[in-house]
């Protein structure tokens, strides 16, 4: 009996395991399409385009949440004076989230 419920354990180990794992890349693939939305948004040069989505991808990586993120494209959309207000990039994020979770599990 008490191998019935180690492999129990285990099985759900592995499942949170998994889980994290996708969440993990659900957020890191949103916050690439994000980059490159706001790329465009900001009038940055197209091969400037994936490092900038690297860089917000990075940023996600100080904190739990996505305030570190919103912080850093906030900051840039400050010092390059773009008229993009914060509710439309957190309507963004929102949106671009779906797109990932699709992008992800349909692998």
């Amino acid at each position: 009996m008490s191998t019935l419920f180690t492999d129990r354990e285990k099985g759900f180990e592995t499942k949170f395991r998994i889980d994290q794992e996708t969440t993990f890349k659900i957020e890191a693939r949103r916050n690439k399409l994000l980059g490159l939305w706001l790329a465009k948004k900001l009038g940055l040069p197209e091969n400037e385009h994936e490092a900038y989505a690297k860089d917000v991808v990075l940023a996600d990586l100080k904190e739990p949440g996505v305030e570190d993120v919103m912080r850093k494209v906030m900051k840039d959309v400050s010092d390059r004076a773009a008229d993009l207000p914060e509710s439309d990039v957190r309507q963004k994020l929102t949106d671009l989230r779906a797109t990932a979770y699709e992008q992800i599990t349909a692998k």
